[in-house]
């Protein structure tokens, strides 16, 4: 898993991945929460998937899959709509950034794969 990610940035630069991941995974969940209302099983599969979606993106597990079906979700959300696809495609496009660019510091993605130091005591002892 950490060659999807060159880095994880802290500070500003991760507050700003935090803050984009959290404003997505809010517009997944109002748009999961207004499909819910529809008859067709299609909307309610792409309702729960939607909400799959935007509760990982949220805690930042499983990022570049969890962008990459939020893409491919609103991409056919695209298909199907009746003529508004600004939004559709404005998600899909920061699913897919989010997809490239990684979730940053503050996400279990960081915690499970992110980079580590390790000190192996027995060879400095031996040095000495």
């Amino acid at each position: 898993m950490q060659r999807f990610f060159s880095t994880f940035p802290n500070e500003w630069p991760g507050a700003g991945l935090l803050l984009l991941r959290l404003t997505l995974a809010g517009v997944l969940f109002v748009d999961a929460a207004a499909a819910l209302g529809a008859d067709a099983a299609l909307q309610i599969m792409a309702a729960a998937g939607e909400a799959l979606a935007g509760a990982l993106i949220a805690i930042g597990l499983w990022t570049p899959i969890a962008g990459v079906v939020v893409c491919l979700l609103q991409l056919g959300a695209v298909l199907l709509s009746d003529g508004t696809t600004g939004p559709h495609l404005l998600q899909a496009a920061v699913g897919l950034c989010l997809a490239l660019l990684g979730p940053g510091a503050w996400s279990i993605d960081a915690r499970l794969f992110g980079r580590r130091r390790v000190e192996i005591k027995h060879l400095r002892e031996e040095q000495r």
